[in-house]
Order: structure tokens, then C-alpha cells, then sequence
């Protein structure tokens, strides 16, 4: 046990075997001291927050229930996952969840045995808990599996995928529906509306506030409901069975519950322990549970900066701050749509995070959050493109990996002129590895028909975006997280001529080896740094496809050492591309190719990985100074000479 001032019980609890060893009256104190253990660490570090303060009970609950971790909790995405990493002995550790070295954000089989399966992106527990419970069946294992999916994990079709074939399997796992009616934003879709509906006819308030049910009949009575015929008989069969969605795929529902009432759920939790065949269970929560601002805002307060744990207060920003890409790409989708009526906008449940507040704002009839459903907002864009419309997906670029037959088989196959925003691409920091838009370049240069982006300042990504809305074919603007250069910002929606990449910065003298650097997006400005020191050429390459061949042979015929530099995986990726047309024309120039690892890179800021992975300014130019001194490239030069 670790004592820890302030917090009595909390020093007590290191595993689950100490919480099953607290009495049962003890509960609901220690959940007070997680949830304000929480509010004091993440407002000092930071973190995905409100989510976690909403499942601080249910957390407690299932490992005071379940035999983990031979019993198997999936977590769907990780957002929520705090209070389960603190009673699986790290929460001496929280402090460096997302840091570099430190807990990984989401869950991590790599760095818990708690951690039956990892996550990060959303919708996945149902399936994999359908895969471990078929496993103990086949096995002859003794054990259960909870599966912990909330109701905007829900939304998704992997979601339903599962479910449909967990009740034809008719496994024993138990689903634990987290519903706090939040995705980041609102939950949309007509899964929320039915479970909306479904909470009014109850008697409670919101999907934020669980009380004991009243009667259904007197509820239909009250409400008017109650007709003569079938209609008002099928009303009344709902509202006795507000589970029969799930009961019609095979599940035993019970609920809804309080999410937060540490006894009742710790009893329904026994009582579904040994129940045979799939089961849910229905908790209401809040999101942002047992701290004001968080409760009443929880959009603000999902994933937070450092804060004020009392009043909730963030620190003013600085002054002069630059924009980010982010806000570059929402200010150019309102200039655009304002100029383009056929302009329509669409997310997968990241309204906030891909910068379209106000365009939903401005023009809200054109704005379609489709939920956590990537498959499906690219479909849909490509249906409203046949039909004449300009649709722009607002996406993070690996949220797009789910999406990449749609991609493929439905927009650029009928050379629809779909523009995808593709934010966070390259490395994004402390999300990790599940995060990083590490392989776009790689898988979406191989797709015909589609044109390739990648800005290098906040001016070049309006004008990329300007030219994928003009163009008769799909085309894809990737961005990094965080901010450019700071050059100014220009509201003009001027275009590029397609495929032609620019020279940035000029040799000055005749220095010999000549080399010259072929930067990608983010990866120019710290290409230039370098080049100061080398007396380099730098080329803004602009395009990944089409790529600029007769800039690149041009080059090629002045140079002794060509560097490309991007931040995606290296197979595959830019550099690959400007290889093949090399080789295409027998062209024997010495080249460097520089970008990620092949490997999965963990999480810390954006500028530790970039260092980590020599992506920095020093990092290139330590490794180009290297190849300079490389034996085969001295005798490359000596052939070169004596031809």
C-alpha cells in the first residue's frame, strides 16, 4: 500500500485485489477521491478528460465484480480509461500519460495485462470481445468478457457488425452502453435520437440524469400516445422493452441504470456475472461527472490543455499565436462555400477537432456530421458528388485508413471530384501511434485518378485547397497538426497549376558535392534550416501525385546527392516516388531518402519525434553531412569526374 496525502483510500487501492478488498461502504468514498485525483493531475498535465470523469464508477464497479485480468474488460477507443489504468497499478504514473516514455494515452496490451486489447480508434471492443469469448469457448476457458462501448462508439457499423454476429454466435460477453449522449461533440444519428426519445418516455430528464422508471403505461397515457389500433400498441410495446433494438439481435438487455450509483451497479453487475449468452446493460452517465465546468460543457473540456482544477479556467492564449492548420482549412471552407453554393462539408463525428464550427454555423444546411462512421461519410460525399454537389470531408488522416475501400471503390474508381481535408497527418504527438498519420503519402499515391497535396505554409494549403474544389477528379490536401511558418493569411481562394512543385531556396555558391533537398509539406521549413548550412537547394515539392518529373530530371543533372524528405513512413512514401522516376530514366544520381522509421512510432510532443525519428532541422542535416561522407558517394563522384 502507498500512502498519499489527502487521499485515504486511494493509497489503498494499487490492483483490483485491494479493491475487492475494501468494504462495500467504502465505495463510493474512494470513487470521490479518483474522480478529484483526476481533476488535480490532468489539471496539471492535461489530457482526455471528461470522459474519464464519467466512468470513475463503472471502472470501480467491474474490477470489484469481475476476476481481472483473467476475466476480460475490452474498453472501446481509451478516451475513458484513466480511472481503469489508476486501479491497475499506474496511477503513481499518471502524471506522464502522453508524454514521452510515459503511460500510453489509450490502452496499451504492451504496458498492462489489464490492457486485454488495445485502442484508440473507436467501435472496436465489441468485436474483439466477440473474438475472445470465441476463443474461451473454442479454448474450454472459464472466463467472462465485458465489453465497454459507448453510445458514440455505438454509432459506427463495425459496431452493429459485431453485434449482429455476437447474437447469432450467442456468446456469454456482457456489453456495458456508456450512454452519456456525447460523442466529442453531440452525439448524432437516429440511434441517439431513439435513445433521446427513449429517456423522455421514461421519465428522465436527459440521457444525462438516470431515476427510477415510472410506469410506461401511465407515461403513454400521459403522453397522448395511446392510440386505437396497432400504432399506439407498437408505442406501448417500446416503451415496456426500451430494449427491443437489441433484444431483436439477440441480447438481454437490462437498464437503464445510474451510471453513477456505485451500489446498484456493483448488484446488477453480480447479477449479470454468470448469466449465460449476450448481455447489455444500459448506464446512463454524465461526461464530465463531479466537476461543474466539465459537466456543463463537455465538449471544451473532452481533451484539455493545463487548467485551473478549482475553477476550471484555462490560461489566456498568447498573444500573436498563429493560426493553426486546422483554423486555415475552417476559414477557407467558409470563404469558399460563401462563393460556392454547391459547396457542402462533411465529418465523422470531429466537428471541433477538424476546425467546422462555423462553417455548421454559417451555413448549417450544408453540414453533415454522419457520426463515427468514416465509411460512410465517404460514400455519402461520393453520392452527393454524382449528383452535382462539391463535397469536402473534413477528416484526420488516420481515421481515413478506415475508410480506404470507400476511397478507393466509390469515389476515385468513378473519378468523383471529392476533396478530402486530410488534418494531422505526419507525426501528432502525444496520441501516439494510433494517431499518427504516418502511412498516407504511401497508401494514397498508389490510387489512380487521385491528385496528392501537401502544403508547406498556411498560404499553399488555401491555394491546394482552392485547387482540389476546381478539379474534375477526387483530390487530398494533408496538413499537419499544430500551426505553419506564420506567414499571413490571405482570404483569396487562388489556385496551383497541378502537379508543379517550386524551388524555395537557390545554391549560392559552387560548393561541391551539390545537393539539393526535396521537402514535403511540413518537412520544407526544416529543410531549409539545414540547407543554410549546406548551401542547398530546396524544392517545395507541392505534389505527391502527380509529381513534378521534369523539375526532378532537371535537378538531377546539376546535382550529386539528391535528399527527399517527408514525414511518412519511408516504404512506399514521397521519397519512394521520386526514386521510381528516376529509374525510370536510368538516372544514376546518388539518393537519400529520409522520413519515418518502419516502425510504430509512441507518443510526446510533435517536436521530440520529429527529433527522435531526425526529422528536425539538425537530424537532417546531421544525416545528409553522414551520406557526404560515405564511401560509396566519393566514389560515385570520382566516376562522375572521370566521365
Amino acid at each position: 500500500m502507498t500512502d498519499i496525502p489527502g487521499y485515504a483510500l486511494l493509497g489503498r487501492v494499487n490492483t483490483p485485489v485491494d479493491l475487492r478488498r475494501l468494504p462495500a461502504e467504502e465505495l463510493t468514498a474512494l470513487a470521490v477521491e479518483m474522480r478529484r485525483y483526476l481533476i488535480e493531475t490532468l489539471g496539471r498535465i492535461g489530457g482526455h478528460f471528461a470522459a474519464n470523469l464519467g466512468t470513475v464508477e463503472l471502472s470501480i464497479a467491474l474490477h470489484r465484480v469481475f476476476d481481472t485480468p483473467h476475466d476480460r474488460l475490452v474498453w472501446d477507443v481509451g478516451h475513458q480509461a484513466y480511472p481503469h489504468k489508476m486501479l491497475t497499478g499506474r496511477r503513481a504514473r499518471l502524471e506522464t500519460i502522453r508524454r514521452h516514455g510515459g503511460l500510453a494515452p489509450f490502452l496499451n496490451r504492451a504496458e498492462s495485462e489489464y490492457d486485454v486489447f488495445g485502442a484508440g480508434h473507436s467501435s472496436t471492443s465489441l468485436s474483439a470481445a466477440t473474438g475472445i469469448a470465441a476463443a474461451a469457448r473454442l479454448k474450454g476457458d472459464k472466463r467472462r468478457v465485458v465489453a465497454i462501448i459507448g453510445d458514440g462508439g455505438m454509432s459506427a457499423g463495425m459496431a452493429f457488425e459485431a453485434l449482429n454476429h455476437l447474437g447469432h454466435l450467442g456468446l456469454d460477453v456482457l456489453v456495458v452502453y456508456n450512454d452519456n449522449d456525447m460523442s466529442i461533440s453531440e452525439n448524432v444519428g437516429a440511434l441517439r435520437d431513439y435513445s433521446a426519445r427513449l429517456m423522455r418516455k421514461l421519465g428522465l430528464a436527459a440521457p444525462h440524469s438516470a431515476r427510477t422508471r415510472p410506469d410506461p403505461r401511465s407515461l403513454l397515457e400521459a403522453s397522448g400516445l395511446r392510440e386505437a389500433g396497432s400504432e399506439g400498441e407498437d408505442n406501448l410495446a417500446h416503451l415496456e422493452r426500451p430494449g427491443s433494438l437489441f433484444e431483436t439481435l439477440g441480447f438481454r438487455y437490462s437498464g437503464p441504470i445510474d451510471g453513477h450509483d456505485l451500489p446498484a451497479l456493483t448488484r446488477q453487475f453480480e447479477l449479470l456475472k454468470d448469466a449465460k449468452g449476450p448481455q447489455l446493460l444500459h448506464a446512463i452517465t454524465v461526461k464530465g461527472k463531479g466537476f461543474e465546468p466539465a459537466e456543463a460543457d463537455p465538449i471544451k473540456y473532452h481533451g484539455v490543455t493545463q487548467f485551473d482544477p478549482v475553477t476550471g479556467d484555462f490560461p489566456s492564449k498568447k498573444p500573436g499565436a498563429r493560426p493553426s492548420y486546422t483554423q486555415v482549412f475552417g476559414d477557407w471552407l467558409c470563404d469558399a462555400a460563401a462563393k460556392n453554393p454547391n459547396l457542402v462539408a462533411i465529418t465523422p463525428a470531429m466537428r471541433e477537432g477538424s476546425g467546422l464550427v462555423e462553417f455548421s454555423q454559417q451555413f448549417p444546411d450544408r453540414y453533415f456530421d454522419v457520426g463515427i462512421a468514416e465509411q460512410h461519410s465517404v460514400t455519402l460525399a461520393a453520392g452527393m458528388a454524382c449528383e452535382g454537389l462539391r463535397p469536402v470531408v473534413a477528416i484526420y488522416s488516420t481515421f481515413l485508413q478506415r475508410a480506404y475501400d470507400q476511397l478507393i471503390h466509390d469515389v476515385a474508381i468513378q473519378n468523383l471530384p471529392v476533396v478530402f481535408a486530410l488534418d494531422r497527418g505526419g507525426l501528432v504527438g502525444a496520441d501516439g501511434a494510433t494517431h499518427h498519420g504516418a502511412f498516407d503519402f504511401s497508401f494514397l499515391r498508389c490510387i489512380p485518378n487521385l491528385v496528392v497535396m501537401a502544403p508547406s505554409d498556411e498560404i499553399e494549403c488555401r491555394r491546394m485547397l482552392s485547387t482540389g474544389l476546381t478539379l474534375d477528379q477526387p483530390s487530398a490536401v494533408r496538413y499537419p497538426r499544430g500551426s505553419g511558418p506564420g506567414l499571413e493569411s490571405r482570404r483569396d481562394l487562388e489556385t496551383l497549376a497541378v502537379g508543379k512543385a517550386r524551388i524555395v531556396r537557390e545554391a549560392h555558391g559552387r560548393r561541391r558535392p551539390r545537393v539539393a533537398i526535396l521537402a514535403f509539406g511540413a518537412m520544407v521549413q526544416p529543410s531549409l534550416e539545414a540547407a543554410e548550412i549546406l548551401d542547398a537547394v530546396v524544392v517545395d515539392m507541392r505534389f505527391v501525385r502527380p509529381l513534378d518529373s521534369d523539375m526532378i530530371l532537371a535537378l538531377a543533372n546539376e546535382t550529386d546527392l539528391f535528399v527527399t524528405v517527408e514525414d511518412n513512413v519511408r516504404h512506399g512514401g514521397a521519397g519512394s516516388a521520386v526514386n521510381e522516376v528516376l529509374l525510370a530514366q536510368h538516372h544514376a544520381v546518388p539518393v537519400l531518402n529520409l522520413g519515418l522509421p518502419d516502425s510504430f512510432v509512441e507518443h510526446g510532443t510533435r517536436e521530440e519525434l520529429l527529433g527522435a525519428c531526425g526529422l528536425d532541422s539538425a537530424g537532417i542535416l546531421r544525416a545528409i553531412q553522414k551520406r557526404l561522407r560515405s564511401k560509396d558517394l566519393d566514389e560515385t563522384l570520382a566516376r562522375t569526374s572521370r566521365a
